[in-house]
């Protein structure tokens, strides 16, 4: 009996990099994850283990490090492309080139009214993310950002729905509707400017989800998606993931109080899951 291999991919994760890009007023701090995939004709890699084409994992590590020698990390878009156009370079039997960036924003320490250029403080926990791949001469960039805690306490209904043989949930005009934003989007082509074409698209979302009358997480991820076309004319898809992190009025009428969509629990699971993939029409 004989197994062919209908796909396989290999390379390295959790590659962290950080770079002090030093200026002569201020410093930036950079703080990166890299994670690094390659596929192609490796198949006598599996099937004798013949190694001859195989790139090791420690030239992909050390690469991510040699190349944030050489240049800057932003935008990260370049650095990520640049990094994948070396992979494929340094492996002939490479025939896709895979690579994902998770950046961490860090900005000038600020304490009792002053600004500190050269000490830093994590700008909370929203991930910018930016991947390249590279294949048969070809350049796919995607940009994204995840863990974007968003809480709205007003202007969110759920009515309509079914409830089937089990339902118990109550209809309502006002909800507070709370997610944790996955978005990645990606480019027809690569912008001008990478930086300015992810704040435009990252403002969209934000302010759709803060304005959007919301019949659904549903409608309301609809909207941010068609934001984020109107934002950016070089994205041509976009994928979101909102999960719907539930927050359950507390009944305090045994107490002989009243609770005016005031007092609530939040319950992480279990939670809601809505997604969908967009594409420009």
């Amino acid at each position: 009996m004989t197994a062919s291999i209908a796909s396989s991919s290999y390379g390295k994760a959790c590659v962290h990099l950080v770079k002090v890009e030093r200026g002569p007023e201020r410093d930036q701090f950079k703080d990166v994850t890299v994670e690094v995939r390659l596929a192609g004709a490796f198949e006598a890699v599996y099937r004798d283990g013949d190694n001859s084409g195989l790139l090791s994992t420690d030239a992909m590590t050390n690469a991510v490090y040699a190349l944030g020698r050489r240049r800057s990390l932003d935008p990260p878009e370049g650095f990520a492309e640049a990094l994948a156009r070396d992979l494929m370079e340094a492996c002939p039997s490479a025939r896709r080139a895979h690579v994902s960036l998770a950046v961490r924003t860090w900005e000038p320490l600020a304490a009792g009214g002053v600004s500190y250029p050269r000490a830093f403080a994590r700008a909370g926990a929203e991930l910018r993310t930016a991947c390249a791949t590279v294949e048969e001469g070809r350049v796919v960039v995607e940009a994204g950002l995840e863990g974007a805690p968003l809480v709205r306490t007003a202007g969110s209904s759920f009515r309509g729905f079914l409830r089937g043989r089990y339902g118990t949930l109550q209809e309502t005009d006002d909800r507070l509707l709370a997610t944790d934003v996955f978005a990645r989007w990606r480019y027809g082509r690569t912008p001008l400017d990478p930086c300015v074409s992810f704040g435009a698209v990252r403002t969209a979302l934000l302010q759709t989800f803060a304005s959007h009358p919301s019949e659904s997480l549903q409608h309301t991820l609809y909207a941010m998606g068609e934001a984020a076309f109107a934002a950016c004319a070089d994205v041509e898809a976009i994928r979101l993931a909102l999960p719907n992190l539930h927050h359950l009025l507390v009944d305090l009428a045994p107490f002989g109080l009243d609770n005016p969509n005031q007092v609530f629990v939040p319950s992480r699971e279990p939670r809601g899951v809505v997604e969908a993939e967009l594409t420009r029409s």
